[in-house]
Formats: C-alpha cells, sequence, structure tokens
C-alpha cells in the first residue's frame, strides 16, 4: 500500500481535529471567562530508506544526508490562552466581579477546590457568596474576631449575609463637643431662661436621647454658666432626674453647687399677698400653705419611682404650692430654678458681722422650721418672703452645672470650671442613677472650640457628638444592612443605615507558576494538576502580583472571531489537500491494479 495514502488519512484526522478545537472556540464565544484553545501539528515518525553518512577522508567522498520518506501528520498539544485577558462586559452587579490579571477566584463544591475566572456571583439562601452557574461556594479569608483584620491563614466559605453581620450593634455616646459663638449681646443667653443648646446621643442599646444643656450669662458679661436641664427620649418624654442624680450627673466634682452672680429684682405681684410667713393669699383668694412643701427633714418633697400614694400626693401638693410661689412672684422659669435664687444678709452684730448667702430654699425652709440651711454658721432673725417684702434682689443663683469665662479681650475660651488648660466637662451618666442611666456610657464634652465674639446678638452655639476631628465616640444605634461592596483588593465591606462599615472577609486567589497546566473540567472550571503546580490551600492576595478586582464587571471570552474564522479557512483548505492525496493515492492504486489486464 502506498504511504501517501496513510499520511492524507493522518492529514484529515488531525485537521478534524483542530477543526473540532476552532468550533469549540468559536461556541464559547461568549461565554464568561472562557480562555480559548490553539493546537499544534507535530509530524510523524519517517521511514528511514537510508542512514546518514559522514565524509570519508580515505576514499575523498563527502558525506550523504538521510533519507526519509514522512508518515503523516499527528496532534502536537493543545494550548490554552490562559493568560489573554478578556474583555470587560458591564453589568451593574456588584456581585459581578472581574479580575484583571493572572489569578483565579477560588470556589469549592463541598468537597475539593476549583479555580475559575468566572466572576459571576451572587448571595444564596445562607449568605454564602457562590457561584451564580453551578452554586459553588466562592473560598476566601475570615476577619479575625479579636482584631477586627483580615486572617490569611485559610481559605474558607465567605458567609457574608449571615446573621450576625445583617446587623451592627449600637454603641453608647462617649464624647461631644460644642462649637460657635456666644454673643454677649444675645438676648436669649441674657434672659432667665438662657440659651438651650441641644445635644443628641444613644445609651448601649442604641436608644436616642436628647440634653438640653443651658447657657445663661452672669452679671459678669464673660462669664456663663452650663447646666443640664432635662434628658428627654426619643418620645419627647422628660427621664427623670432628682437633685442628687442632677448633682452627679452635672454637678462640680466635690458635689457642691457652683455659684453663678446674678443681678435679679423679684416682686410680689399685684393681686398676691402674705398672711403670714407660712401662707400667702393667691390673686384668687386661695391660700397656698408653705409648710406642705418640706418634709421632716427639712427638704422639698419629691416622690420616685418606690414612693407610696400617700408620698406622691404630698409630693404634688407641695409642687402645686410651689407653682403658687413662683407665680406670685411672676418668676419666668422652672420652681427649681426660683429656689435656687440666692440672697446676700448681713448677720451679727456689728462690727462682728458676716455676709451669708442663702437660697430661696434655704428661707423657706428657715420660715417654716426655724432650721438654719446647711453651711450657716449665725442664726439670724431673718424676716424675708412672709414678713416684710414683696420684694427682694437676688445678688446670685445655686445651679448644678460648670462655669464658662472667656477673655474679654480676645474673647476665646479662658476658663472652664476656673481651670485655664482643661476645656472639658462630664456627663457622668454611668455612674449616676443604674435604674435610669444603667445603659449609659459617660459622655465627655470639649468646650475648646467656643468662643465669644460680637455676631449682630446672635449665638450660634450648638453640640455635636462624637470627637470634633475623628468622630469618634459618636454612638449609635442598631444598624441595618443596607449594601455591601467589594474593593479592587477583594475585601467585602457591608454598609448599614446607621452610618457604619464592617469588614465581612475578603476573597483570596490562587495563582500557578504555569497556568496553562490547568485542566478544564466544564462549567467554566479548572483543577490542578502536577504541571500547574498544586495549591497550598492558602491563596494570595490578588494585588500581591500586581492585579486587581473590578466590580460590576464580567470578564468576556478571550476568543478572536476573525482568527478563528482565518484559522477555519486554513483548516479547510489543509482538509481539502489531504482529501486529494487520498483520491491521488487511489488513483494511482486503481492504475497499479489494471496493469495486470
Amino acid at each position: 500500500m502506498m504511504r501517501s495514502l496513510y499520511s492524507g488519512v493522518a492529514g484529515l484526522k488531525t485537521h478534524q481535529t483542530k477543526m473540532d478545537v476552532i468550533g469549540n472556540n468559536i461556541a464559547n464565544v461568549n461565554t464568561t471567562a472562557y480562555k480559548s484553545s490553539s493546537i499544534t501539528f507535530s509530524d510523524l515518525m519517517s521511514q528511514t530508506t537510508q542512514r546518514a553518512s559522514g565524509p570519508n577522508a580515505t576514499t575523498g567522498t563527502g558525506g550523504v544526508n538521510a533519507r526519509q520518506i514522512g508518515l503523516g501528520v499527528k496532534s502536537g498539544a493543545i494550548n490554552i490562552n490562559i493568560t489573554g485577558q478578556g474583555s470587560a462586559q458591564s453589568t451593574g452587579n456588584p456581585f459581578d466581579i472581574m479580575i484583571n490579571g493572572d489569578n483565579f477566584f477560588i470556589v469549592n463544591n463541598g468537597q475539593e477546590n476549583f479555580f475559575t475566572r468566572d466572576g459571576s456571583f451572587y448571595v444564596d439562601a445562607a449568605g454564602n457568596l457562590a457561584m451564580t452557574s453551578i452554586g459553588y461556594n466562592v473560598m476566601g479569608w475570615q476577619v479575625d474576631e479579636e482584631t477586627g483584620d483580615i486572617k490569611k491563614d485559610t481559605v474558607s466559605a465567605l458567609r457574608i449575609m449571615s446573621a450576625a453581620n445583617m446587623t451592627y450593634p449600637p454603641e453608647a455616646t462617649s464624647k461631644a463637643y460644642l462649637s460657635g459663638i456666644i454673643d454677649k449681646n444675645d438676648t436669649d443667653v441674657t434672659s432667665a431662661s438662657g440659651r438651650v443648646v441641644n445635644l443628641n446621643f444613644f445609651d448601649a442599646l442604641g436608644y436616642s436621647y436628647t440634653a438640653k444643656f443651658v447657657f445663661r450669662q452672669s452679671s459678669d458679661p464673660s462669664e456663663y454658666s452650663m447646666e443640664l436641664s432635662k434628658i428627654l427620649d426619643s418620645t419627647g418624654a422628660e427621664v427623670e432626674m432628682t437633685d442628687e442624680i442632677k448633682k452627679a450627673v452635672f454637678g462640680n466634682s466635690d458635689g457642691s453647687m457652683a455659684i453663678q452672680k446674678i443681678n435679679t429684682s423679684v416682686a410680689l405681684k399685684t393681686g398676691y399677698s402674705w398672711n403670714s410667713k407660712t401662707e400667702l393669699i393667691n390673686a384668687d383668694g386661695t391660700v397656698a400653705d408653705l409648710t406642705k412643701i418640706f418634709g421632716t427633714d427639712g427638704k422639698v418633697l419629691t416622690a420616685t419611682e418606690s414612693s407610696t400614694q400617700a408620698e406622691i400626693d404630698a409630693a404634688a401638693e407641695a409642687q402645686k404650692e410651689l407653682d403658687a410661689l413662683a407665680a406670685a412672684y411672676g418668676f419666668e422659669g422652672s420652681t427649681e430654678e426660683f429656689l435656687n435664687l440666692c440672697v446676700d444678709f448681713e448677720v451679727g452684730t456689728a462690727p462682728n458681722t458676716t455676709t451669708e448667702t442663702w437660697s430661696i430654699r434655704d428661707l423657706l425652709s428657715y420660715q417654716v422650721s426655724n432650721a438654719l440651711p446647711s453651711g450657716t454658721t449665725t442664726a439670724a432673725d431673718i424676716t424675708m418672703l412672709g414678713n416684710n417684702g414683696d420684694a427682694f434682689e437676688s445678688t446670685a443663683r445655686r445651679y448644678y452645672g460648670h462655669t464658662v469665662t472667656f477673655d474679654a479681650k480676645t474673647g476665646y475660651l479662658k476658663t472652664v470650671d476656673g481651670a485655664s488648660t482643661d476645656f472639658t466637662v462630664n456627663m457622668n451618666l454611668k455612674s449616676a442613677d443604674a435604674d435610669n442611666f444603667g445603659n449609659f456610657s459617660d459622655i465627655n464634652i470639649d468646650l475648646s472650640t467656643i468662643s465669644m465674639f460680637d455676631n449682630k446678638g446672635t449665638s450660634t452655639l450648638s453640640a455635636t457628638s462624637g470627637e470634633e476631628k475623628t468622630g469618634l465616640g459618636m454612638g449609635r444605634r442598631l444598624g441595618e444592612m443596607i449594601g455591601v461592596s467589594i474593593q479592587q483588593d477583594g475585601k467585602i465591606y457591608a454598609s448599614y443605615d446607621n452610618g457604619m462599615t464592617k469588614l465581612l472577609g475578603q476573597i483570596a486567589t490562587a495563582a500557578f507558576a504555569n497556568a496553562s497546566g490547568l485542566e478544564k473540567q466544564g462549567d467554566n472550571l479548572y483543577s490542578a494538576t502536577l504541571n500547574s503546580g498544586e495549591f497550598d490551600g492558602i491563596g494570595e492576595d490578588i494585588k500581591a502580583n500586581g492585579g486587581y478586582m473590578s466590580t460590576g464587571q464580567l470578564e468576556m471570552s478571550n476568543v478572536d472571531l476573525s482568527s478563528e474564522f482565518t484559522e477555519m479557512i486554513t483548516t479547510q483548505r489543509g482538509f481539502q489537500a489531504n482529501s486529494r492525496i487520498i483520491t491521488v493515492s487511489d488513483t494511482l492504486l486503481e492504475e497499479l491494479t489494471n496493469l495486470k489486464r
């Protein structure tokens, strides 16, 4: 039989194989991240009819080349253009990821790892990041619970939407700062009610509250009091605070009340009169009995959550009488503020007289029980309010709070509670009262940025939670996940509706010394072989090799249709030529067999 016949058959077979490769490439022209293949041919072993000989010096003849007749062609190798980057196609899906570089995603079917360039992912019902096509889990590195950093020890499934990740825990506010201008001509700060500054903050359970601070100008235009008037919860209800709690929350460090100098004239209104030093005739003719205000300990009657009904009724009656007294003197403000107005008295006999400062609270208690107020040393015949006076001059007032002083020449903050270096005050919520404030943290308030300038009679004071520059310590409510973003290095972050973000994990990648040695497994998957290099189970950061990830994009096939069609034409012609070899060889054999006729 003629050798050319077998050569032609071999040619047909190899060109058929090449067409298979070309056809597969064209079929996958729109397959995500498909890597095109190409085939190379190699000739078959030739038949040697004469071996080569070398030059012969004795005979003077030259060497003769070997005489070899080829026996056809075979498939040499099928190569994958695995490093050829496919074009990018935008999808807008945040879970569609394209690798720029030579690395591969790592996916797992529950038993073994595979590798792919197909970055079409989704989040399954269990919260795992998985391949959209076949559901294999995407592998990566988890977050160290202690440090909050990525722990690159071994790859595991990325469960990014676990129950723990769907919310961000709340945090109590621990830092705040005041900023803005106090204008000494502002009618708010010069009024009895003062200028109110609101601070919004959170407790450890994420509930929001509003602290209302009041700034009031003293008789010195450069000096102001800062006191906590009330705390409101998210519903607008006032959080109950006794005097003791107020002292603990926003009082002086030594537990005493601060003194602010004021010059206020307080007079009995028309229609009101005193019947005795313990009874006030109201404008409507009713009698206010001051003896109902105080308890046996000389303190104003108040009720708590543990009070009996009788104690609650007595406290309500005491408040009624206090309201009547404050109304009689036309005081603008709360009865608490009225009680804290102070009057200076000279006690003793000249020339050994001394001046003592008594509050309205002290005066009322003395009138009712003749008990000396705390801090006094000399009994005095004080005839006030109920005896001979329907007006008095208040020289100061007591309050739970802090004293803020500005430099009259520069307008900048000078002292806070007399200190010229520490311009902070504290809301001591945590230690004040476990029942009311057990879920709070103490809040350190920075006053260093406030100033006193002319601002056309308008103050611009405002309070903000968190540190001024970093925002740390601002606190937050419970946050619900509202989105997920994937960075170029594969780190996955969740964003929450409380403004926080959280690192959920990082997509790991695999790199191989010989990526072309990977073996195709279908479904856009590859497996490692001895020739590609083994996977170490750890993976590597995609940026280690200069690569990066693009979200909202997919890598398309790197098949070049123009090249494939060109290869198809040449393959077709090669197939035709080999067919002609078989045809001609057959004709020659036919002529040979016809020689016997």
